[in-house]
C-alpha cells in the first residue's frame, strides 16, 4: 500500500537571501527557519489544471454567503489572528485573496511606531471584523478564476493561504 501523505523536503531560509551556510551556528545573527515544502508543490502543474482548480475554488467560494449577523467583540493582536478567530467563530473559510490581504496588513505594521501595541486597542474589533467581511464579499463575488490561476502559477506555495475546508472539498471533486 502506497503512502498517501506527501513527502517533505526540509529547507533552510536565510533572512539575508544568501545561499552560503558557512557562518551558520548558534551565535549566527541571521534568522534561520526550517520550512517544510511538499515536493509536490515543486513539481510543474499544467496551466490548464491550475485554471480548472481556480475555477472550482472560485465557484465554491461564491456559494458561501458572508455572515449577516456579525459584530462580535473578538480581541486580536494581528489581522491574521482575527481572521483565524472569525473562521472558527463562523465556521467558514476565508478566500485565498482575503488570507493574503490579512498577511499583508500584518506586514504593513512591521516597523510602525505602535507595532507592539495590541491591534484591538488601535482599531475597534467590530470595525476590524466588518472590514474583513466586506473585503471577503468582494473576493468571493467578483474575483476572476483566471487571476487566481495566474497568482497560483507564480506561487508554488499558494495552498498555504487556502483554508483546509476548501482543500478537502477540492480533493474530493477530482
Amino acid at each position: 500500500m502506497e503512502n498517501s501523505m506527501p513527502s517533505f523536503e526540509k529547507v533552510h531560509i536565510l533572512s539575508d537571501d544568501s545561499s552560503s551556510d558557512d557562518d551558520a551556528g548558534p551565535e549566527s545573527k541571521w534568522l534561520r527557519t526550517a520550512v517544510k515544502i511538499p515536493q509536490r508543490a515543486e513539481e510543474a502543474i499544467s496551466e490548464d489544471a491550475l485554471l480548472r482548480k481556480a475555477q472550482i475554488y472560485q465557484e465554491y467560494m461564491k456559494q458561501i454567503p458572508t455572515p449577516s449577523l456579525r459584530g462580535s467583540n473578538v480581541p486580536f493582536t494581528s489581522w491574521t489572528g482575527l481572521g483565524t478567530s472569525l473562521k472558527q467563530l463562523y465556521g467558514q473559510p476565508l478566500h485565498y485573496l482575503s488570507n493574503v490581504h490579512l498577511r499583508q496588513l500584518d506586514q504593513l505594521r512591521l516597523g510602525a511606531d505602535d507595532e507592539d501595541r495590541q491591534l484591538d486597542a488601535i482599531i475597534l474589533p467590530p470595525k476590524a471584523e466588518t472590514s474583513i467581511w466586506l473585503i471577503e464579499e468582494v473576493h468571493r463575488r467578483s474575483s476572476s478564476h483566471h487571476h487566481l490561476a495566474k497568482l497560483w502559477l507564480n506561487d508554488p506555495l499558494h495552498h498555504v493561504f487556502i483554508d483546509p475546508i476548501v482543500l478537502e472539498l477540492q480533493k474530493s471533486s477530482h
